[in-house]
């Protein structure tokens, strides 16, 4: 296999959450896990990679909670925005920056994009209904008025889009609007705003994304949907207080929409990145180099906010910076066939689980139950499951018995391997089989097949230990036994390097088991397997169990789970 990993850029930006509330298993699912995956395998391939995001300063759930207990939106922010790395910290989400949109910088690189765009013809003012409450005497933000969505009839919609059918809406569109705050109903007074020129970009967008085919199905039905619809301008400026000021006077009291500079933030990021490296143009790398390939983790949701509306800012923009490569984007993970909710204490949150648990189970969970090809569900009984049968009974108990067996029976060394039969060519044929597959399908970034084909590896090397049994063998040909050790020794060592971007904690455990020094994640992801042979003589630690059974019975972490606020 041709190494694929030299002098290749790696630029991975993942969604930004909104700082209202912890983050939960939904979050995780949705984006952030996929991401991290791939980022740790890229930097194991050799590649140059930076993964950024940050807290989503703007947004209006932000406003609504600060009006809700009667606090800024600042200090919402400054609330959750230090547990979101803590939680990322303790999950092993490896972000090369995890900043906000709430900075000098990147209030910065927006407002000079917003002036490009204006002196290019792309923005332009005009005049738009807005939701005006009489109760509240006050404009109100899309997110502050619900109603019933007039295509799917959910009467939890939102005004800036539909939760249940993925539609992006305005306020007027709703059926029977509400605000949220008062319960009253607005009326539609007219504001002016300035406004994207995305219409003209429908056409340039149609052929670039018919260039597109390794996206997946999802992203581009969901795309050429919007698109074959027809693209409508779109407004970018609102009446707030709380945002991007707009760089012109006469505008203080409106701010640049959460949704036109949010995206621009994966570009800001990259800047403020630089900025605190010893290259201040760094960047450029990711940006400007057209060997670099660009992709976006997010949710359904957000996709036609990364696949039109952020493509069209940068061909509005131009600079030679990159389109994006792909846009891998999950379904949604509901939590007992409900929507997970923030905004409506639906949740089971990170933080709770972390605070009880390690995090690899769940990491494990999260990924065999990833959301990439349709919806999926969670389930505390489910997870209990899959620790116990899957991490516990099948890979668990594999390392734990293989190595256990080896420290007490050679003296805490690696056997030396005497020839090898037709099933122990076999075990290691299938480990180089595994890897082969595995390269092929987190380059497509089909992250949960990839660990379900690592599994099997684990699977089968269990079947090869039962039918070999060494601790039967050892009693009357020990080298036999030893040859036998050694190569589930080496297959133990292939399983680490591959599931060291899936569980990097246990990886590491196993790691030093194995008598190895430093970080495991440093450890380069082969073409092949014929330079990470075990030798024998090599010296072990004594091993102790990587994962702990839990009992059926076992609560939901923290308190109230699921209505935590």
């Amino acid at each position: 296999m041709k190494d694929s990993s030299v002098s290749e850029n790696v630029f991975i930006g993942v969604a930004w959450p909104y700082a209202n509330g912890p983050l939960h298993m939904g979050h995780i699912a949705g984006c952030y896990l996929g991401a991290d995956v791939f980022a740790r395998y890229n930097r194991m391939r050799g590649r140059r990679v930076l993964m950024v995001s940050g807290s989503d300063s703007h947004g209006t759930p932000i406003t609504v909670r600060a009006d809700q207990e009667g606090i800024t939106p600042e200090d919402v922010l400054n609330r959750f925005h230090p547990q979101f790395v803590e939680t990322w910290n303790k999950l092993g989400i490896s972000f090369d920056l995890f900043t906000t949109t709430h900075t000098d910088n990147h209030q910065a690189v927006v407002q000079d994009i917003f002036l490009d765009l204006l002196q290019k013809g792309y923005i332009y003012e005009a005049n738009m209904l807005l939701a005006y409450c009489l109760q509240c005497t006050r404009f109100l933000p899309d997110r502050y008025v619900e109603g019933t969505c007039p295509h799917c009839q959910n009467e939890k919609a939102r005004g800036d889009q539909c939760d249940l059918c993925g539609r992006t809406l305005d306020p007027q569109e709703l059926v029977h609007p509400l605000c949220t705050l008062c319960s009253g109903t607005p009326e539609f007074r007219e504001s002016q705003h300035f406004f994207l020129k995305l219409s003209a970009f429908q056409d340039d967008l149609l052929d670039w994304m018919e260039h597109q085919p390794h996206w997946r199905t999802n992203v581009l039905n969901s795309s050429r949907s919007f698109l074959q619809s027809g693209l409508k301008d779109r407004a970018i400026t609102r009446d707030l207080n709380w945002g991007v000021p707009i760089p012109m006077e006469g505008y203080e009291d409106k701010r640049i929409y959460v949704w036109f500079e949010a995206v621009i933030g994966y570009l800001s990021a990259a800047i403020e990145w630089a900025g605190q490296s010893d290259d201040s143009s760094a960047w450029l790398d990711f940006w400007k180099d057209k060997n670099t390939k660009s992709y976006y983790f997010i949710g359904k949701d957000n996709i036609p906010f990364h696949s039109i509306i952020w493509p069209a800012i940068i061909m509005a923009y131009g600079h030679d910076l990159n389109l994006p490569y792909d846009v891998p984007a999950n379904e949604f993970l509901s939590l007992e066939s409900r929507k997970f909710s923030t905004s409506q204490n639906w949740a089971l949150w990170v933080p709770d689980y972390l605070e009880y648990y390690d995090p690899d189970p769940l990491r494990y969970m999260l990924t065999m139950n990833m959301p990439e090809t349709g919806d999926s569900d969670f389930s505390w009984a489910e997870f209990i499951r899959r620790n116990n049968d899957e991490l516990v009974s099948t890979y668990g108990n594999l390392v734990n018995r293989i190595l256990s067996f080896t420290y007490r029976n050679f003296d805490g060394l690696v056997p030396e391997p005497n020839d090898l039969h037709e099933s122990d060519l076999g075990l290691l044929k299938t480990s180089e089989d595994v890897l082969a597959s595995v390269l092929e399908t987190l380059e497509a970034v089909k992250i949960r097949q990839s660990l379900n084909q690592i599994f099997s590896l684990a699977q089968e090397t269990n079947r090869y230990l039962d039918a070999k049994a060494p601790w039967k063998e050892i009693k009357t040909d020990k080298a036999s036994a030893g040859t036998t050790l050694w190569v589930g020794i080496n297959i133990l060592n292939r399983l680490k390097i591959m599931l060291t971007p899936f569980l990097p904690f246990t990886s590491q455990k196993l790691h030093e088991f194995l008598g190895f020094q430093g970080d495991v994640s440093s450890e380069p992801w082969p073409d092949d397997w014929s330079t990470t042979l075990v030798s024998g003589g090599t010296p072990l630690a004594s091993p102790t169990p990587l994962y702990s059974k839990l009992d059926v019975d076992v609560g939901i972490p923290g308190e109230s789970a699921l209505e935590r606020g």
